[in-house]
């Protein structure tokens, strides 16, 4: 018996793979196609095991969460791993991290897709510093970016290009 509802809490635990990134893949928010902004995208898989909910900025994939009007049933989150980024225009269609894994930079000079101030993800933390190092903002880990850093205004900047890159 004890075996049994050993396995029955790892099936509970198995979070769901991330998908790739198609020009299926719409903005929850805004209801444009994510692959016209550049920047670090998010995904949103719900535990009723539909699509993903997609965000054309990790920002928009934290703020999700946050927000007392979305679904809480959340299996994971995951969002464009900048260190196995090409480049800000091109983050990569495969390359996720769970967010809860990830190591942000927040508050720096770099703004995504939408304009807003961007929350840049990395899997290696070294890459978050550096990034940091050029471009401003803090490392953080999901559980440290406050509300304001996700929810406030949007600066209503074009998406930034001008970054200093980790290469």
């Amino acid at each position: 018996m004890a075996s049994l509802l050993s396995a029955c809490e790892k099936a509970e635990t198995i979070v769901p793979p991330p998908l790739e990134l198609t020009s299926d893949a719409v903005d929850h928010f805004c209801g444009m196609n994510v692959l016209e902004h550049a920047g670090p995208k998010g995904q949103v898989i719900l535990k009723n095991g539909g699509k993903p909910v997609w965000f054309s900025s990790s920002r928009d994939a934290v703020a999700f969460t946050r927000l007392p009007e979305e679904p809480k049933d959340i299996a994971a989150i995951y969002v464009s791993d900048m260190s196995h980024a090409t480049s800000w225009e091109a983050p990569g269609s495969q390359n996720w991290v769970e967010a809860d894994r990830a190591f942000f930079v927040v508050g720096s000079k770099v703004h995504g897709g939408m304009g807003a101030p961007e929350t840049v993800p990395f899997s290696v933390r070294a890459d978050a510093e550096e990034f940091a190092k050029k471009n401003g903002g803090r490392v953080s880990i999901l559980g440290e970016i406050k509300d304001q850093d996700v929810l406030g205004t949007s600066t209503s900047a074009p998406a930034s290009t001008e970054i200093e890159s980790n290469g």
